[in-house]
Protein backbone atom coordinates (compact mmCIF):
# COMPACT_ATOMS: atom_id res chain seq x y z
CA UNK A 1 0.00 0.00 0.00
CA UNK A 2 0.92 3.55 -0.97
CA UNK A 3 0.87 6.39 1.02
CA UNK A 4 -0.80 8.08 -1.14
CA UNK A 5 -4.43 5.88 -1.64
CA UNK A 6 -7.60 7.88 -0.93
CA UNK A 7 -8.28 5.46 2.66
CA UNK A 8 -4.26 6.77 3.69
CA UNK A 9 -5.82 10.23 2.64
CA UNK A 10 -8.84 9.87 4.33
CA UNK A 11 -6.85 9.04 7.68
CA UNK A 12 -4.56 11.64 7.42
CA UNK A 13 -7.35 14.20 7.45
CA UNK A 14 -8.72 12.95 10.58
CA UNK A 15 -11.28 10.50 9.23
CA UNK A 16 -11.26 6.72 11.47
CA UNK A 17 -12.48 4.38 8.76
CA UNK A 18 -14.50 1.69 10.58
CA UNK A 19 -15.71 -1.79 8.24
CA UNK A 20 -20.06 -2.02 8.99
CA UNK A 21 -19.72 -5.69 8.97
CA UNK A 22 -18.32 -8.94 11.30
CA UNK A 23 -19.04 -12.74 10.39
CA UNK A 24 -16.65 -15.42 11.85
CA UNK A 25 -15.84 -15.96 8.43
CA UNK A 26 -14.17 -12.43 8.37
CA UNK A 27 -12.12 -13.27 11.41
CA UNK A 28 -11.01 -16.75 10.25
CA UNK A 29 -10.28 -16.40 6.31
CA UNK A 30 -8.21 -13.06 7.81
CA UNK A 31 -9.85 -10.66 5.33
CA UNK A 32 -10.83 -8.43 8.01
CA UNK A 33 -6.80 -8.34 9.16
CA UNK A 34 -6.22 -7.70 5.31
CA UNK A 35 -8.77 -4.55 5.29
CA UNK A 36 -6.42 -3.58 8.42
CA UNK A 37 -3.19 -3.98 6.45
CA UNK A 38 -4.42 -2.71 2.85
CA UNK A 39 -6.88 -0.38 3.45
CA UNK A 40 -6.59 1.95 6.79
CA UNK A 41 -9.64 0.35 8.59
CA UNK A 42 -9.03 1.16 12.41
CA UNK A 43 -12.50 -0.29 13.85
CA UNK A 44 -15.44 -2.19 13.41
CA UNK A 45 -19.52 -2.40 13.97
CA UNK A 46 -22.16 -4.41 13.95
CA UNK A 47 -25.69 -4.56 14.79
CA UNK A 48 -28.56 -7.06 14.51
CA UNK A 49 -29.01 -7.12 10.43
CA UNK A 50 -25.45 -7.49 10.18
CA UNK A 51 -25.43 -10.51 12.86
CA UNK A 52 -28.84 -11.96 11.32
CA UNK A 53 -26.89 -11.99 7.50
CA UNK A 54 -23.56 -13.41 9.06
CA UNK A 55 -25.39 -16.14 10.95
CA UNK A 56 -28.07 -17.53 8.49
CA UNK A 57 -25.12 -17.75 5.27
CA UNK A 58 -23.38 -20.72 5.15
CA UNK A 59 -22.26 -23.25 7.68
CA UNK A 60 -19.93 -21.34 9.43
CA UNK A 61 -21.63 -21.97 12.72
CA UNK A 62 -23.14 -25.06 11.99
CA UNK A 63 -20.59 -26.41 14.36
CA UNK A 64 -21.06 -24.12 17.15
CA UNK A 65 -24.66 -24.56 17.29
CA UNK A 66 -24.09 -28.05 17.56
CA UNK A 67 -22.11 -28.22 20.41
CA UNK A 68 -24.55 -25.18 21.69
CA UNK A 69 -27.54 -27.56 21.07
CA UNK A 70 -26.02 -30.42 23.46
CA UNK A 71 -25.60 -28.30 25.83
CA UNK A 72 -28.85 -27.28 26.11
CA UNK A 73 -28.99 -23.44 24.68
CA UNK A 74 -31.89 -21.91 23.77
CA UNK A 75 -31.96 -19.60 20.70
CA UNK A 76 -31.64 -16.41 23.19
CA UNK A 77 -28.61 -17.70 24.57
CA UNK A 78 -26.72 -19.56 21.50
CA UNK A 79 -26.88 -16.59 19.71
CA UNK A 80 -25.52 -14.29 22.87
CA UNK A 81 -22.56 -16.85 23.27
CA UNK A 82 -22.52 -16.43 19.69
CA UNK A 83 -22.45 -12.64 18.81
CA UNK A 84 -20.21 -12.05 22.08
CA UNK A 85 -17.65 -14.30 21.11
CA UNK A 86 -16.65 -12.94 17.29
CA UNK A 87 -16.82 -9.45 18.94
CA UNK A 88 -14.18 -10.37 21.33
CA UNK A 89 -12.22 -12.37 18.95
CA UNK A 90 -12.67 -9.02 16.99
CA UNK A 91 -11.77 -6.92 19.41
CA UNK A 92 -8.48 -9.07 20.15
CA UNK A 93 -7.29 -8.44 16.36
CA UNK A 94 -7.88 -4.68 16.79
CA UNK A 95 -5.79 -4.88 19.98
CA UNK A 96 -2.76 -3.08 18.56
CA UNK A 97 -4.59 -0.44 16.53
CA UNK A 98 -6.27 0.40 20.01
CA UNK A 99 -2.85 0.10 21.59
CA UNK A 100 -1.41 2.44 18.78
CA UNK A 101 -4.44 4.73 19.30
CA UNK A 102 -4.47 4.92 23.04
CA UNK A 103 -8.16 3.30 22.81
CA UNK A 104 -9.59 6.04 20.36
CA UNK A 105 -9.57 3.47 17.58
CA UNK A 106 -9.23 -0.57 17.45
CA UNK A 107 -12.60 -0.31 19.11
CA UNK A 108 -15.28 -2.93 17.71
CA UNK A 109 -19.42 -2.29 18.37
CA UNK A 110 -22.03 -4.40 19.50
CA UNK A 111 -25.67 -3.72 20.16
CA UNK A 112 -27.88 -4.29 22.92
CA UNK A 113 -31.01 -6.60 22.07
CA UNK A 114 -33.35 -3.87 20.04
CA UNK A 115 -36.23 -5.15 21.50
CA UNK A 116 -34.85 -3.30 24.52
CA UNK A 117 -35.03 0.08 22.87
CA UNK A 118 -37.53 1.59 24.78
CA UNK A 119 -36.77 -0.04 28.09
CA UNK A 120 -34.28 2.16 30.23
CA UNK A 121 -33.34 -0.61 33.03
CA UNK A 122 -33.47 -3.38 30.25
CA UNK A 123 -30.96 -1.68 28.32
CA UNK A 124 -28.50 -0.87 31.38
CA UNK A 125 -28.74 -4.38 32.28
CA UNK A 126 -28.08 -5.65 28.93
CA UNK A 127 -25.49 -3.07 28.38
CA UNK A 128 -22.95 -4.36 31.04
CA UNK A 129 -23.97 -7.85 30.25
CA UNK A 130 -22.48 -7.61 27.41
CA UNK A 131 -19.78 -5.32 28.42
CA UNK A 132 -18.56 -8.38 31.06
CA UNK A 133 -19.65 -11.35 28.11
CA UNK A 134 -17.00 -9.42 26.24
CA UNK A 135 -14.88 -8.86 28.42
CA UNK A 136 -12.30 -6.59 25.95
CA UNK A 137 -11.13 -3.27 26.82
CA UNK A 138 -11.58 -2.12 23.38
CA UNK A 139 -15.50 -3.00 22.50
CA UNK A 140 -18.15 -0.35 22.67
CA UNK A 141 -21.66 -1.42 23.49
CA UNK A 142 -24.21 -0.08 21.20
CA UNK A 143 -27.34 1.78 22.71
CA UNK A 144 -29.97 3.38 20.33
CA UNK A 145 -30.82 7.13 20.77
CA UNK A 146 -34.53 6.73 21.63
CA UNK A 147 -36.15 8.93 24.54
CA UNK A 148 -35.29 6.02 26.63
CA UNK A 149 -32.23 5.16 25.47
CA UNK A 150 -30.78 8.57 26.79
CA UNK A 151 -31.07 7.80 30.54
CA UNK A 152 -28.95 4.10 29.69
CA UNK A 153 -26.46 6.03 27.67
CA UNK A 154 -26.14 7.74 31.25
CA UNK A 155 -26.00 5.26 33.86
CA UNK A 156 -23.74 3.10 31.03
CA UNK A 157 -21.14 5.78 30.80
CA UNK A 158 -21.32 6.56 34.35
CA UNK A 159 -20.24 2.50 35.13
CA UNK A 160 -17.07 3.14 33.04
CA UNK A 161 -18.30 1.69 29.97
CA UNK A 162 -17.60 3.00 26.12
CA UNK A 163 -20.67 3.44 24.37
CA UNK A 164 -21.78 3.91 20.62
CA UNK A 165 -25.02 5.40 20.77
CA UNK A 166 -26.60 4.51 17.35
CA UNK A 167 -29.87 5.01 15.17
CA UNK A 168 -29.48 9.30 15.48
CA UNK A 169 -31.12 11.03 12.87
CA UNK A 170 -31.97 14.51 14.03
CA UNK A 171 -29.98 17.50 15.19
CA UNK A 172 -32.51 17.95 18.40
CA UNK A 173 -31.67 14.43 19.35
CA UNK A 174 -28.27 14.76 19.01
CA UNK A 175 -27.83 17.76 21.56
CA UNK A 176 -29.19 15.41 23.85
CA UNK A 177 -27.29 12.38 23.08
CA UNK A 178 -24.23 14.87 23.75
CA UNK A 179 -25.87 16.17 27.27
CA UNK A 180 -26.41 12.38 27.73
CA UNK A 181 -23.24 11.93 27.02
CA UNK A 182 -21.51 14.39 29.04
CA UNK A 183 -23.76 13.95 31.67
CA UNK A 184 -22.48 10.37 32.19
CA UNK A 185 -18.95 11.34 32.11
CA UNK A 186 -19.76 13.47 35.06
CA UNK A 187 -21.73 10.89 36.83
CA UNK A 188 -18.12 8.50 36.21
CA UNK A 189 -15.84 11.33 37.44
CA UNK A 190 -18.11 11.21 40.26
CA UNK A 191 -17.85 7.45 40.66
CA UNK A 192 -13.85 7.33 40.46
CA UNK A 193 -13.44 6.29 36.90
CA UNK A 194 -10.21 7.23 35.28
CA UNK A 195 -12.18 9.45 32.26
CA UNK A 196 -9.51 8.87 29.75
CA UNK A 197 -10.39 5.21 29.44
CA UNK A 198 -13.99 6.03 28.58
CA UNK A 199 -14.72 6.41 24.90
CA UNK A 200 -17.91 7.22 23.01
CA UNK A 201 -19.42 7.86 19.59
CA UNK A 202 -22.43 9.50 18.51
CA UNK A 203 -23.48 7.67 14.91
CA UNK A 204 -25.51 9.76 12.79
CA UNK A 205 -27.14 8.08 9.77
CA UNK A 206 -26.71 9.50 6.70
CA UNK A 207 -28.07 7.87 3.45
CA UNK A 208 -31.58 6.95 4.61
CA UNK A 209 -32.37 10.47 5.85
CA UNK A 210 -31.69 10.99 1.52
CA UNK A 211 -34.01 7.56 0.82
CA UNK A 212 -36.87 9.08 2.16
CA UNK A 213 -36.55 13.03 1.71
CA UNK A 214 -35.60 11.89 -2.16
CA UNK A 215 -38.89 9.77 -2.14
CA UNK A 216 -40.63 12.84 -1.21
CA UNK A 217 -39.24 14.93 -3.68
CA UNK A 218 -39.92 12.56 -6.73
CA UNK A 219 -43.79 13.17 -5.55
CA UNK A 220 -43.51 16.63 -5.92
CA UNK A 221 -42.07 16.21 -9.31
CA UNK A 222 -41.13 19.96 -9.80
CA UNK A 223 -37.74 21.49 -11.05
CA UNK A 224 -37.21 22.82 -7.57
CA UNK A 225 -37.51 19.50 -6.20
CA UNK A 226 -35.36 17.76 -8.16
CA UNK A 227 -32.49 20.24 -7.59
CA UNK A 228 -32.76 19.20 -4.08
CA UNK A 229 -32.59 15.00 -4.63
CA UNK A 230 -29.55 13.89 -2.80
CA UNK A 231 -28.58 16.88 -0.85
CA UNK A 232 -30.25 16.26 2.48
CA UNK A 233 -28.46 13.62 4.23
CA UNK A 234 -25.14 15.36 4.05
CA UNK A 235 -26.77 18.74 4.53
CA UNK A 236 -28.11 17.19 7.99
CA UNK A 237 -24.76 15.56 8.71
CA UNK A 238 -22.69 18.80 7.88
CA UNK A 239 -24.99 20.71 10.99
CA UNK A 240 -24.39 17.90 13.29
CA UNK A 241 -20.48 18.78 12.70
CA UNK A 242 -20.98 22.18 13.75
CA UNK A 243 -23.43 20.83 16.98
CA UNK A 244 -20.40 18.66 18.04
CA UNK A 245 -18.04 21.63 17.44
CA UNK A 246 -20.01 24.13 19.74
CA UNK A 247 -21.09 21.39 22.70
CA UNK A 248 -17.35 20.38 23.03
CA UNK A 249 -16.12 24.08 23.39
CA UNK A 250 -18.67 25.00 26.45
CA UNK A 251 -16.94 25.63 29.58
CA UNK A 252 -18.92 22.46 30.81
CA UNK A 253 -16.78 20.17 28.97
CA UNK A 254 -13.81 22.12 29.25
CA UNK A 255 -14.06 21.19 32.82
CA UNK A 256 -14.34 17.42 32.10
CA UNK A 257 -11.58 17.33 29.39
CA UNK A 258 -9.31 19.11 32.13
CA UNK A 259 -10.27 16.21 34.33
CA UNK A 260 -9.02 13.47 31.42
CA UNK A 261 -12.61 12.93 29.38
CA UNK A 262 -12.15 12.81 25.73
CA UNK A 263 -14.60 14.15 23.36
CA UNK A 264 -17.54 11.78 21.95
CA UNK A 265 -16.72 11.45 18.10
CA UNK A 266 -19.29 11.98 15.35
CA UNK A 267 -19.55 8.65 13.50
CA UNK A 268 -20.91 8.61 9.81
CA UNK A 269 -23.10 5.61 9.83
CA UNK A 270 -25.52 4.17 6.92
CA UNK A 271 -22.85 5.36 3.97
CA UNK A 272 -23.44 3.09 1.68
CA UNK A 273 -25.21 4.97 -1.31
CA UNK A 274 -28.68 3.35 -1.68
CA UNK A 275 -29.33 5.42 -5.54
CA UNK A 276 -27.09 4.40 -7.93
CA UNK A 277 -27.35 7.94 -9.74
CA UNK A 278 -25.32 9.91 -7.02
CA UNK A 279 -21.14 8.92 -6.91
CA UNK A 280 -20.58 5.66 -4.79
CA UNK A 281 -18.05 7.99 -2.46
CA UNK A 282 -20.73 10.81 -1.78
CA UNK A 283 -21.09 10.05 1.85
CA UNK A 284 -16.97 9.81 2.57
CA UNK A 285 -15.46 12.56 0.35
CA UNK A 286 -18.64 15.17 0.95
CA UNK A 287 -18.22 14.35 5.20
CA UNK A 288 -14.42 14.55 5.53
CA UNK A 289 -12.85 17.04 9.14
CA UNK A 290 -11.20 16.21 12.13
CA UNK A 291 -12.08 13.82 14.75
CA UNK A 292 -14.89 12.21 13.06
CA UNK A 293 -15.35 8.37 12.13
CA UNK A 294 -17.02 7.16 9.18
CA UNK A 295 -18.39 3.05 9.13
CA UNK A 296 -18.50 1.94 5.93
CA UNK A 297 -19.66 -1.28 4.39
CA UNK A 298 -16.75 -3.43 1.77
CA UNK A 299 -18.43 -1.87 -0.85
CA UNK A 300 -18.07 1.67 0.33
CA UNK A 301 -14.72 0.74 1.16
CA UNK A 302 -13.66 -0.46 -2.15
CA UNK A 303 -14.89 1.99 -3.73
CA UNK A 304 -13.38 4.60 -1.74
CA UNK A 305 -10.03 2.72 -1.81
CA UNK A 306 -10.37 2.61 -5.40
CA UNK A 307 -11.26 6.60 -6.74
CA UNK A 308 -11.91 8.20 -3.56
CA UNK A 309 -10.91 11.58 -4.31
CA UNK A 310 -10.02 13.45 -1.03
CA UNK A 311 -9.76 17.39 -1.04
CA UNK A 312 -9.28 17.86 2.49
CA UNK A 313 -11.98 19.09 5.06
CA UNK A 314 -15.22 19.19 3.31
CA UNK A 315 -17.29 20.07 6.48
CA UNK A 316 -16.27 23.06 8.04
CA UNK A 317 -17.57 26.01 6.61
CA UNK A 318 -20.67 24.29 4.83
CA UNK A 319 -22.89 25.05 7.25
CA UNK A 320 -25.16 28.06 5.65
CA UNK A 321 -25.83 26.02 2.38
CA UNK A 322 -26.63 23.29 4.78
CA UNK A 323 -28.89 25.14 6.11
CA UNK A 324 -30.20 26.70 3.29
CA UNK A 325 -30.79 22.68 2.10
CA UNK A 326 -32.99 22.36 4.89
CA UNK A 327 -35.20 25.47 4.84
CA UNK A 328 -35.72 24.94 0.98
CA UNK A 329 -37.27 21.47 1.91
CA UNK A 330 -38.99 22.92 4.73
CA UNK A 331 -40.44 25.44 2.25
CA UNK A 332 -41.41 22.77 -0.27
CA UNK A 333 -43.88 21.36 2.41
CA UNK A 334 -41.23 18.58 3.42
CA UNK A 335 -41.32 18.09 7.18
CA UNK A 336 -37.70 17.67 8.94
CA UNK A 337 -38.81 16.55 12.03
CA UNK A 338 -41.91 14.29 10.40
CA UNK A 339 -38.72 12.81 8.28
CA UNK A 340 -36.47 11.89 11.56
CA UNK A 341 -39.60 11.10 13.57
CA UNK A 342 -40.30 8.14 10.57
CA UNK A 343 -36.53 6.91 10.13
CA UNK A 344 -35.89 6.08 13.66
CA UNK A 345 -38.85 4.34 14.28
CA UNK A 346 -38.55 2.23 10.89
CA UNK A 347 -34.62 1.66 11.77
CA UNK A 348 -35.55 0.01 15.27
CA UNK A 349 -38.20 -1.84 13.30
CA UNK A 350 -35.72 -3.27 10.90
CA UNK A 351 -32.93 -3.92 13.58
CA UNK A 352 -36.06 -5.75 15.90
CA UNK A 353 -37.24 -7.58 13.16
CA UNK A 354 -33.52 -8.94 11.89
CA UNK A 355 -33.10 -10.03 15.46
CA UNK A 356 -36.14 -11.93 15.28
CA UNK A 357 -35.22 -13.89 12.16
CA UNK A 358 -32.05 -14.88 13.80
CA UNK A 359 -33.58 -15.90 16.75
CA UNK A 360 -35.78 -18.10 14.64
CA UNK A 361 -32.58 -18.78 12.50
CA UNK A 362 -30.74 -20.05 15.21
CA UNK A 363 -33.80 -21.57 16.98
CA UNK A 364 -34.26 -24.02 14.16
CA UNK A 365 -30.49 -24.95 13.90
CA UNK A 366 -30.53 -25.88 17.48
CA UNK A 367 -33.95 -28.14 16.48
CA UNK A 368 -32.07 -29.62 13.68
CA UNK A 369 -33.80 -28.11 11.33
CA UNK A 370 -31.87 -27.56 7.59
CA UNK A 371 -32.11 -23.74 6.86
CA UNK A 372 -34.11 -22.96 4.12
CA UNK A 373 -30.93 -19.90 3.11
Amino acid sequence: MTNTSPTAELSAAGVSIWLDDLSRQRLTSGSLQQLIDTKNVVGVTTNPSIFQAAISAGDTYAGTISELAAAGDNAESAVFKITTSDVADACDLFAPVAKASKGIDGRVSIEVDPRKAWDTEGTIAEAKRLYAAVGKDNVHIKIPATKEGLSAITATLAEGISVNVTLIFSLERYREVINAFQTGIEAAKENGHDLSTIHSVASFFVSRVDTEIDKRLDALGTDEAKALKGKAGVANAQLAYQVFQEQFSTERWDTLAAAGALVQRPLWASTGVKDPAYPDTLYVTSLVAENVVNTMPEKTLDATFDHAEVTGDTITGSYDAANAVLNELEGLGISYTEVVAQLETEGLDKFVASWKELLDHVQSALNGEKSEA
